[in-house]
């Protein structure tokens, strides 16, 4: 009697999670806002007039955020290759995985071009400046810099000093951003995890706002000198309203970098530490 009564008491008890579960899967998604829209009809990758956002990471800062899957069920089959899929030169791939145990030049305060200038806990501002015919790119942490996109139609300079940003030239293509950056130099990583690159870097950024809340971003990588082929990958930005840009210190002589990258033999890579 008592091993019933205790059957029946977790039966119950469980009866209402069962139907609200079945009721969640029944009921439809409510669809997504679309994204907004300037007064001219432009895309806005900003906030609605009065209000605060950032763009931060679409799925946190993990797997789904490299610009390769190495295991695992791929996320984004189709926008997103296999790591045995990255056609890396030999010396390439080696360095890659030499790279995966160290510390990055972004806990360092440097300005990190491509898919990692995204890639922060702290988000960053896409500002469209018409009258100037510009785009910033503005960051929160790391070095708290920002980039320049000329929207003027200019070509790039034939003879670029290199630098961490490169030289950024766009244009739309309907509601897409289109960037091409060249002018690189060779002290960052521009992704979280490495993958290398030589002053031959050519990327193309593509940006989709596709609603109210996702931003698209497509990288096309062009480096002959350290790839055999072009490649592409991607991933999505989240919006978070009610954020803004804040005063942000980054100490180059940071001490805690092996912590906050989860080295081997610091820290459980779980650990709850932020990573910059």
């Amino acid at each position: 009697m008592r091993q019933w009564f205790i059957a029946a008491f977790i039966v119950a008890s469980l009866m209402p999670l069962c139907i609200a579960q079945n009721r969640g899967r029944g009921a439809a998604a409510a669809p997504a806002e679309p994204a907004p829209r300037h007064p001219d009809g432009r895309v806005n990758f900003g906030p609605l007039p009065g209000e605060t956002g950032l763009w931060l990471p679409g799925a946190g800062l993990g797997v789904r955020n490299q610009l390769a899957v190495e295991s695992g069920p791929n996320p984004l089959p189709g926008l997103k290759p296999r790591l045995n899929e990255v056609p890396f030169q030999p010396w390439a791939r080696e360095l890659y995985e030499y790279r995966r145990n160290g510390f990055e030049p972004h806990t360092r305060c440097k300005p990190s071009g491509g898919a990692r200038q995204f890639l922060t806990p702290y988000g960053v501002e896409f500002v469209d400046m018409p009258d100037l015919k510009r785009f910033f790119i503005m960051d929160v942490g790391g070095p708290h810099s920002f980039r320049t996109v000329f929207m003027d139609g200019r070509p790039h300079p034939k003879n670029l000093e290199p630098s961490y940003y490169g030289h950024s030239i766009g244009h739309w293509e309907g509601d897409t951003l289109v960037v091409d950056t060249i002018g690189f130099n060779e002290r960052f990583f521009f992704d979280r995890y490495g993958s290398p690159h030589t002053e031959k870097l050519h990327l193309i950024e593509r940006f989709t706002r596709t609603d109210l809340n996702a931003m698209k971003y497509e990288i096309t990588v062009d480096d002959p000198g350290a790839y055999t082929a072009t490649w592409k990958s991607g991933f999505f930005l989240r919006w978070t309203p009610g954020v803004e840009l804040f005063e942000y210190v980054c100490q180059e002589n940071n001490r805690d970098t092996d912590i906050m990258l989860g080295v081997e033999g610091a820290v459980d890579p779980n650990h709850s530490e932020i990573v910059p």
